[in-house]
């Protein structure tokens, strides 16, 4: 019985041993160490903000009372403001790394720029680069949409990226300067409409900007012992976050007719995905590991691909929401193997 049980304790240890030689092979190719530096997943998220951006935005009933085929333009447009939204999430990640170099020698040796996996001055021009093509494709939607809306809200958002990469990062305004790049990358999808945005349009980028307040004030000791008083006071912003977007029934008149019958459904479908993004934060303030936190902040970031949905779901309906919410899939695919923080 011993022998047994020694033989199935040696296959074990050698399964696991095998299975440790297959990560370490995988985190020494060139291409895992690209996709960690992008934050593969994350990318995904930003552009389902954009294209919530850009459905909230168009006029009412074309999309409301009946089906919407979009035209050649507007697939055009669309995928160059997805495009943009990548290109410039990308640089922004790539930057903040490049900027952190010293912290990450420290705090997360294993990434791939303190590891030596890529080069730090590769690393800095391609960021550049990055940011350069997303300014630049989100400005040639002008050919398409007719103004330069696109390509000015990608400026601000490449020159906010920058500030929070080099300078705000470390200091008290940096989650609000990542909310704002949030915020302004929902902007970036809106802005290919030609109206004036209302109040509702704001409410719901303000609420994804606020969420990430939350979220990166909850992620700034990540690595480390985070202290609950800060976990729990950023949990109350995330929670903020999606309370204003729960309000936008109460803002517009044009969403579907399902709330307008029975709102109670809108707000018990925006409790409970909040419970879902909450209970982790929960179990990360209980115990504020470094485990704890970073499962948190990986629920919270992937979530806004549900968030963006839902968003959408309540002026656009379940068709336009539910296109949305395929980011997730392939965001939650490359989280299984590429680090969102």
């Amino acid at each position: 019985m011993s022998d047994a049980a020694s033989e199935s304790e040696e296959i074990r240890d050698r399964i696991e041993r095998d299975a440790q030689r297959r990560r370490q092979r995988r985190m020494a190719s060139p291409g895992h160490a690209l996709l960690q530096l992008l934050r593969l997943p994350n990318i995904f998220t930003a552009m389902a903000d954009v294209m919530m951006g850009f459905l909230f935005v168009q006029t009412a009933s074309p999309w409301r009372d009946g089906p919407w085929t979009p035209t050649v333009w507007d697939i055009v447009t669309l995928t160059a403001l997805l495009s943009a939204s990548g290109l410039l999430y990308a640089a922004g990640v790539v930057l903040n790394d490049v900027f952190d170099l010293e912290i990450d020698r420290r705090e997360r040796p294993d990434r791939p720029l303190p590891s030596g996996r890529i080069s730090v001055a590769w690393a800095r021009r391609f960021g550049y680069r990055l940011l350069l093509l997303g300014v630049a494709a989100a400005t040639a939607t002008a050919l398409t949409v007719g103004h330069f809306a696109p390509g000015a809200v990608a400026a601000l958002l490449a020159v906010t990226i920058l500030l929070y990469d080099a300078w705000l990062k470390r200091t008290p305004l940096g989650p609000m300067a990542m909310g704002a790049c949030r915020a302004l990358n929902v902007l970036l999808g809106m802005a290919a409409c030609d109206a004036t945005l209302r109040t509702v349009d704001w409410l719901v980028a303000g609420g994804l900007g606020v969420y990430v307040v939350g979220v990166t004030w909850f992620a700034r000791n990540e690595s480390r012992q985070s202290d609950r008083r800060h976990l729990t006071l950023a949990t109350l912003v995330i929670t903020l976050g999606m309370a204003m977007i729960a309000w936008l029934p109460r803002w517009s008149d044009r969403v579907i007719a399902p709330i307008q019958r029975s709102p109670g459904l809108w707000y018990l479908l925006v409790g409970a995905l909040g419970v879902v993004i909450v209970r982790r934060c929960v179990a990360a303030i209980v115990d504020p590991g470094p485990s704890r936190v970073k499962m948190a902040v990986t629920q919270c970031v992937l979530s806004i691909v549900m968030l963006d949905a839902v968003a959408c779901y309540s002026m656009r309906g379940v068709y336009w929401a539910t296109g949305i919410l395929l980011f997730w899939v392939p965001a939650l695919l490359a989280a299984r193997w590429i680090e969102t923080t």
